[in-house]
């Protein structure tokens, strides 16, 4: 497959690098592909060595897949090395993009499983953040983290993924304030639902939560399930590109909004979160759940 021609725009020095964790799909990969074209210097985290053949077969000489697992921390340093020696003016951006996600009510979900989704979503976060900051702070640079509609409003039957993108809204807001004295600005972007992969796997996981041995328990949280699996199925989200175009807004505009919100269903449920008691919106929340809306 030949290459695309990359589209670079004036504003952009080709030297300026940008490390995106979690490049092999979805989100991850149309950042990794929307930023080289517009000529930057990517460095795509990915997992599987196809992954970034697939990657370099979409873009130009300048993209640079790296494998790199953002939990663990020799991967996390080979990485920094690799990126440190290409790119010695430091590193102007880093978009923190690696998640997974985790379905099911809490008392349905191993442990195991809840702190995986925390090492990926939270803990990988920070470690990969706290080892490229001197490149960041050395360029002048900015961090823009990827967390959720569900990092600010509350929905049951997603505890587990929910408390992960809460701690992405808080961590976010503090590093804020501690890079603040470098110039560093740090961003959120808060996508609702995105036509990614994951949602194959959210089914996958909702099958399993399913299967649970004890149907007495499993019962009490049927309704719950039962529209996880009708919302999964009746999905419309943006596609990845539009989050792609929002994160490229995040690193190039002159000053970088706090949170970024995308797509009809985040901007629906930050505008409800926003005006409506907190009372009252559990009950709406609650309602949609028992009459399966």
């Amino acid at each position: 497959m030949s290459k695309p021609a990359s589209v670079a725009i004036n504003s952009i020095d080709n030297d300026k690098s940008v490390v995106i964790t979690g490049s092999s799909s979805g989100i991850g990969r149309a950042c990794a592909i929307h930023l080289d074209r517009l000529g930057f210097k990517v460095f795509a985290g990915v997992r599987r060595k196809e992954d970034a053949e697939f990657l370099q077969s979409e873009s130009s000489d300048r993209m640079t897949p790296v494998l790199l697992d953002v939990t663990d921390g020799a991967s996390i340093s080979a990485a920094f090395k690799l990126v440190e020696e290409l790119s010695r003016d430091g590193l102007y951006g880093l978009v923190n993009n690696a998640g997974i996600s985790l379905g099911g009510p809490l008392e349905l979900v191993p442990v195991s499983d809840i702190r995986k989704v925390f090492d990926v979503n939270v803990v990988g976060m920070m470690a990969v953040t706290r080892q490229f900051i001197p490149l960041i702070r050395k360029a002048g640079g900015r961090v823009v983290n990827i967390g959720s509609a569900y990092g600010y409003f509350a929905v049951p039957g997603q505890s587990s993924y929910v408390a992960s993108k809460h701690a992405a809204e808080g961590l976010t807001d503090s590093l804020r304030l501690e890079f603040s004295p470098f110039n560093v600005p740090v961003s959120i972007v808060e996508p609702g639902v995105v036509e990614t992969e994951i949602w194959d796997k959210a089914t996958d996981t909702y099958e399993d939560r399913c299967n649970f041995k004890d149907k007495d328990i499993l019962e009490l949280y049927s309704p719950l399930l039962e529209l996880a699996k009708k919302k999964i199925s009746q999905r419309k989200g943006v596609e990845p590109g539009e989050v792609a175009k929002t994160v490229e807004h995040a690193l190039t505009t002159k000053k970088p909004k706090h949170r970024y919100v995308v797509g009809r269903d985040a901007k629906i449920a930050a505008l409800m979160k926003r005006l409506i008691p907190a009372r009252l919106l559990d009950t709406l929340v609650l309602s949609a759940v028992k009459t399966g809306k």
